[in-house]
């Protein structure tokens, strides 16, 4: 065996493919990849909503409405909830720590106690907000509510 003649093995390497030498090398004209232009190019990318020249879905449907820049979002509990978180989490004083603790607000949340059900037992309430039916169902029951900003 001398080093002359040396050779890889049989199928270990490969013909090139020689991209874009005319249409006879069979891959010529668009060098196997699909079409001329940008989308043959590096680089290339299409913008997200493109529709090919048709006018987009976002321009073709109308707007509507505005978003309210002051609009506060509450987490709202209503009455009829209260003795049954009470029980579960063992809860006298509705604060906003207290709730937070539990999981069942967020740290930003604003609170909201609404008069749907009815209430048991007497309890403490520190809230952003009460209805007005809410309010006389937690008063005649013995409870007290406090409004915190």
């Amino acid at each position: 065996m001398k080093l002359h003649s040396l050779k890889p093995a049989t199928g270990a390497t490969h013909k090139e493919k020689r991209l874009g030498r005319g249409e006879a090398s069979g891959k010529g004209g668009t060098s196997t990849k699909g079409n001329k232009g940008g989308q043959s190019r590096a680089g290339y990318k299409s913008k997200k909503a493109h529709e090919g020249g048709q006018m987009p879905i976002q321009r073709r449907i109308p707007k509507r409405g505005f978003t309210n820049i002051n609009r506060v979002e509450f987490k709202v509990i209503n009455v009829g909830m209260i003795d049954h978180y009470a029980e579960k989490y063992g809860i006298k004083e509705f604060t906003l720590s207290n709730l937070y603790v539990n999981g069942l607000i967020s740290q930003t949340d604003h609170v909201k106690i609404l008069g749907n059900g009815e209430l048991k037992g007497s309890f403490t309430f520190k809230v952003n907000a009460v209805s007005a039916k809410a309010k006389s169902i937690i008063e005649s029951a013995g409870g007290t509510i406090e409004i915190v900003k």
